[in-house]
């Protein structure tokens, strides 16, 4: 006769106990710390119980709790969990009590005085719960209608045998306990942690909430203290590794997700994806959604993804009309997006609701160079930058920008005047005097010209243009091209990729009569203008075949 070798037995009764105790410490662990990843892992478990043994009431109730606090489903639909409970155990004290539990969330009190009896007379002396929920329901019931005697009575007698009895009850009594002694620690040792801060001892502050974290159960407040603290200290990393471990523990701390949000926006700009998730995500929250649409129209023009960030704008400004930065920011992003008529109006109305002269010009700015450059209305752009000038006379920008517009008109001398008073506002602009000096050398003003370029020069020597012009007014103007080379080489020093510098230092050596190297300076010009395309290779061509005829 063989041996065998006898296999314990594991029943789906065993595994399925084990996972219910896994699910209520889970489920104990979320109502005293209100972390999310609890309330997760005690869905989960409850699931699981069901798929391993249907026939555990407990499973039913208490994932219908979860579910409907989640949102994820009605209140009717967790009493349905309810009738499945009781129908494989009538007798469950708890199933009765969350059945009253959800017939009171539906208005149903009549119901729910119903089965809050039914748990006290199937609860014994633990039936401490149900008789102070009953008697809630007595006491909203006497509210909503005149009381007599009797309600009273009743009402007192359940409340009052409901609080001494709740000596008795030990599942109400442990969580108490529970609630206590974690709340004790979370006080002591976050109280202990900001001490040290305000005493300015920040190691032994992070020591404090560390600490608080392994002896606690409130991850999240912690991870949110250490994230504060390191952020004070300029450890921007280890800041971002903290809230990030406090928000995985509590996605729904809205407060850890703003820290988030703005500190990956401000810090990592590179990771515009992660920080376009997080203000998504807060999005959920439906608390200043306008702001937040602000935010994601920003993130969405730096990955130039145009269509969401005029979609992001435009949120923010149906929510918010009023608002001039919305109204501005949903018109630039229409610029970008090349539709220029939907980018006026909305200028047009940042402009209207002018809420700071300085901004309101820098605007006027916006809008008048669409007028100028895209539509190609100088009546208009003129009107616009002049109102830009009265709202800010020290906006140098602008004054620039009107002397430009003049100078594409031909209008040298108001150019001019522009460009002198741009100069009178802020005398050490060296790009005015560089406009000043271009204006007056159009106008055959060439020893002002000259005046204006040295000045430009003078306070900005790595300032190419001015270098190149200044050149050109020696070479063309006084007809000195030997001392035009050297503010034509000084701005080829500067931008080794000028290719007019390269043209005009080639035609200074043509006039000079140095043949050879204005036949290298034009050969320089045609290899970089066939990567920049500043000029007319036709032209180059010409000049370099007639060294030679």
């Amino acid at each position: 006769m063989s041996e065998q070798t006898i296999t314990p037995m594991f029943t789906p009764s065993c595994e399925a106990d084990k996972i219910l105790e896994e699910a209520r410490i889970a489920h104990e662990r979320y109502l005293i710390k209100q972390q999310d990843t609890d309330l997760e892992k005690a869905i989960e478990c409850y699931v699981d119980v069901i798929k391993t043994n249907p026939s555990i009431s407990e499973s039913y109730y208490r994932l219908a709790s979860l579910l409907l606090m989640k949102g994820q489903i009605s209140v009717e639909g967790a009493l349905e969990q309810c009738k499945t409970a009781l129908s494989l155990e009538p007798n469950n004290p708890n199933a009765h009590i969350y059945t009253g539990y959800f017939q009171c969330l539906s208005g149903n009190f009549a119901e729910a005085e119903k089965e809050f009896s039914l748990a006290i007379s199937r609860s014994g002396k633990n039936s401490a719960r149900p008789r102070l929920f009953l008697s809630k329901v007595l006491l909203n019931r006497m509210r909503g209608k005149d009381s007599s005697v009797k309600d009273v009575m009743k009402f007192l007698y359940y409340f009052l045998s409901g609080s001494m009895m709740i000596m008795w009850d030990c599942p109400s009594l442990k969580m108490f306990y529970k609630f206590l002694a974690n709340d004790f620690s979370v006080f002591s040792y976050k109280t202990l942690g900001e001490t040290f801060e305000k005493m300015k001892l920040f190691p032994s502050a992070l020591e404090a909430y560390s600490r608080g974290l392994e002896k606690t159960s409130q991850g999240n407040l912690f991870y949110q203290k250490m994230g504060d603290l390191s952020l004070e200290c300029n450890d921007v990393k280890s800041s971002i590794a903290c809230y990030e471990k406090a928000y995985e523990l509590n996605p729904s701390d809205r407060e850890v997700l703003i820290k988030l949000a703005t500190m990956s926006q401000t810090y990592c700009p590179e990771k515009v994806d992660r920080t376009i998730d997080y203000y998504n995500s807060l999005l959920e929250f439906g608390i200043d959604l306008d702001k937040i649409y602000y935010e994601l129209g920003h993130l969405y023009l730096k990955k130039a993804d145009k269509i969401h960030a005029v979609s992001a704008f435009k949120l923010a400004e149906e929510l918010n009309p009023e608002n001039p930065y919305y109204n501005n920011s949903l018109a630039y992003a229409y610029v970008k997006a090349e539709l220029y008529d939907d980018a006026i109006e909305y200028y047009q109305r940042a402009i209207k609701l002018n809420p700071d002269s300085e901004w309101t010009s820098i605007v006027c700015h916006a809008l008048g160079a669409i007028y100028a450059e895209i539509k190609e209305n100088y009546e208009a752009a003129e009107a616009t930058f002049n109102a830009g000038m009265v709202l800010d006379p020290n906006n140098i920008d602008i004054q620039l920008s009107l002397g430009d517009l003049f100078m594409a008109q031909n209008d040298l001398d108001k150019a001019i005047k522009v460009y002198c008073d741009a100069i009178s506002v802020d005398p050490l602009n060296f790009l005015t005097y560089a406009k000043t000096g271009l204006a007056l050398w159009e106008k055959d003003y060439l020893e002002e010209a000259i005046v204006a370029f040295h000045k430009s020069i003078e306070l900005n020597p790595e300032f190419e243009i001015a270098q190149n012009n200044l050149g050109v007014v020696y070479l063309d103007g006084i007809g000195d091209p030997k001392a035009s080379l050297e503010y034509f080489k000084k701005a080829i020093e500067i931008n080794p990729n000028y290719t007019l510098a390269y043209f005009n230092l080639a035609r200074a050596y043509q006039a000079i009569g140095d043949k050879a190297r204005a036949a290298e300076y034009y050969q320089m010009t045609m290899d970089l203008n066939k990567i920049t395309e500043e000029l007319s290779d036709k032209d180059i061509r010409k000049r370099l075949f007639e060294l030679f005829e």
